[in-house]
């Protein structure tokens, strides 16, 4: 899991997929946060992404760093609590602006169900479950 949250945080910007009905919706996204042994990401409750998880939580990130490049296979699971909503507001100060952690619109999400894996032009693929 660490691995993953690395080489995303080195990425800084990575992209979030979902699907609405039967089309593929895709975005940039840059938070990530390993809270309670878990890997979280951000978004608005208002937003069209949050609306699409909560109809179909399957997900797929995909990222590059300039060598390599990951794609991620998960569920993402709300997670309502203070404490994890903090958690992901104090390392990312920015969003402070937008969003209070006991606000009705910020939304963080755990990953579940993790298949991660790692490619490149010159190596086997790298796969990591969590």
């Amino acid at each position: 899991m660490k691995t993953v949250y690395d080489f995303l945080k080195k990425c800084k910007t990575y992209y979030l997929a979902t699907v609405e009905n039967d089309q593929p919706r895709l975005r940039p996204f840059g938070t990530i946060d390993l809270f309670e042994n878990k890997l979280y990401i951000q978004t608005g409750k208002i937003k069209n992404v949050s609306k699409q998880i909560s109809q179909n939580p399957k997900i797929e990130i995909c990222a590059f760093d300039g060598n390599s490049w990951i794609r991620i296979e998960a569920k993402a699971i709300n997670d309502d609590r203070i404490q994890a909503k903090q958690h992901m507001l104090d390392n990312y100060p920015s969003l402070q602006k937008m969003y209070k952690a006991d606000d009705d619109n910020t939304q963080v999400l755990y990953l579940t169900d993790v298949t991660a894996t790692f490619y490149s032009f010159t190596q086997k693929p790298k796969v990591l479950k969590f």
